[in-house]
Protein backbone atom coordinates (compact mmCIF):
# COMPACT_ATOMS: atom_id res chain seq x y z
CA UNK A 1 0.00 0.00 0.00
CA UNK A 2 1.65 3.16 -0.99
CA UNK A 3 2.26 6.02 1.88
CA UNK A 4 0.04 8.84 2.43
CA UNK A 5 1.22 11.82 2.47
CA UNK A 6 0.32 15.21 4.88
CA UNK A 7 -2.05 17.71 2.40
CA UNK A 8 0.59 20.27 2.93
CA UNK A 9 3.09 17.77 1.09
CA UNK A 10 1.28 16.77 -1.59
CA UNK A 11 -0.15 20.69 -1.96
CA UNK A 12 3.80 21.58 -1.56
CA UNK A 13 4.86 19.45 -4.58
CA UNK A 14 2.20 19.91 -6.62
CA UNK A 15 2.97 23.87 -6.68
CA UNK A 16 7.10 23.12 -6.37
CA UNK A 17 6.13 20.57 -9.93
CA UNK A 18 3.61 24.00 -11.96
CA UNK A 19 6.47 25.88 -10.99
CA UNK A 20 9.35 24.14 -12.39
CA UNK A 21 6.99 23.34 -15.59
CA UNK A 22 6.28 26.97 -15.80
CA UNK A 23 10.02 28.29 -15.23
CA UNK A 24 10.67 25.45 -18.27
CA UNK A 25 8.19 26.90 -20.69
CA UNK A 26 9.71 30.44 -20.06
CA UNK A 27 12.43 29.46 -21.20
CA UNK A 28 11.09 27.26 -24.33
CA UNK A 29 13.08 24.50 -23.08
CA UNK A 30 12.42 20.83 -24.13
CA UNK A 31 11.73 18.14 -21.64
CA UNK A 32 14.53 16.15 -23.54
CA UNK A 33 16.69 19.45 -23.08
CA UNK A 34 16.16 19.28 -19.83
CA UNK A 35 16.18 15.32 -19.42
CA UNK A 36 19.97 15.80 -20.77
CA UNK A 37 21.02 18.11 -18.80
CA UNK A 38 19.93 16.60 -15.33
CA UNK A 39 21.26 13.14 -16.45
CA UNK A 40 17.82 11.63 -16.12
CA UNK A 41 14.92 10.31 -18.80
CA UNK A 42 12.26 12.53 -20.49
CA UNK A 43 9.63 10.64 -18.00
CA UNK A 44 11.23 10.90 -14.97
CA UNK A 45 10.69 14.78 -16.24
CA UNK A 46 7.34 14.79 -17.24
CA UNK A 47 6.40 12.70 -13.59
CA UNK A 48 8.27 15.53 -11.51
CA UNK A 49 6.26 18.12 -13.74
CA UNK A 50 3.19 16.56 -12.44
CA UNK A 51 4.49 16.36 -9.04
CA UNK A 52 5.16 12.80 -8.84
CA UNK A 53 6.45 11.67 -5.22
CA UNK A 54 8.47 8.69 -6.61
CA UNK A 55 10.71 11.09 -8.85
CA UNK A 56 13.18 11.52 -5.49
CA UNK A 57 14.56 14.41 -4.39
CA UNK A 58 17.87 13.97 -6.24
CA UNK A 59 16.10 13.95 -9.64
CA UNK A 60 13.60 17.10 -8.69
CA UNK A 61 16.89 18.80 -7.68
CA UNK A 62 18.83 18.11 -10.22
CA UNK A 63 15.51 19.50 -12.78
CA UNK A 64 16.20 22.65 -10.99
CA UNK A 65 19.72 23.35 -11.61
CA UNK A 66 19.62 22.18 -15.16
CA UNK A 67 16.37 24.86 -15.67
CA UNK A 68 18.66 27.59 -14.22
CA UNK A 69 16.94 28.09 -11.06
CA UNK A 70 19.42 27.96 -9.26
CA UNK A 71 20.87 26.25 -5.84
CA UNK A 72 18.43 27.73 -3.55
CA UNK A 73 17.03 24.51 -2.34
CA UNK A 74 20.04 23.65 -0.78
CA UNK A 75 19.33 25.92 2.23
CA UNK A 76 16.12 24.10 2.71
CA UNK A 77 17.16 22.78 5.68
CA UNK A 78 19.44 25.11 6.56
CA UNK A 79 19.80 24.73 10.39
CA UNK A 80 20.77 28.60 10.87
CA UNK A 81 17.04 29.23 10.10
CA UNK A 82 16.18 26.12 12.51
CA UNK A 83 14.30 28.49 15.18
CA UNK A 84 12.28 25.11 17.05
CA UNK A 85 15.74 23.42 17.24
CA UNK A 86 17.90 26.50 18.55
CA UNK A 87 14.82 27.12 21.38
CA UNK A 88 15.12 23.19 22.08
CA UNK A 89 18.95 24.01 22.37
CA UNK A 90 19.04 26.64 24.82
CA UNK A 91 16.29 24.77 26.82
CA UNK A 92 19.21 22.46 27.11
CA UNK A 93 21.82 24.91 28.20
CA UNK A 94 22.46 24.14 32.18
CA UNK A 95 21.80 27.02 34.58
CA UNK A 96 25.25 26.79 36.52
CA UNK A 97 29.34 25.27 34.92
CA UNK A 98 29.60 22.56 37.63
CA UNK A 99 33.62 21.23 38.27
CA UNK A 100 34.33 17.69 36.45
CA UNK A 101 36.20 16.45 39.53
CA UNK A 102 37.36 12.56 38.47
Amino acid sequence: MKHKLPIAVSSGLKKLAADIRKARLRRRLKISVIADRAGISRETVAKIQKGDTGAGIGNYAAVIFAIGLGVDWMNLADIEKDNIGRILDEERIPLRARDNKG
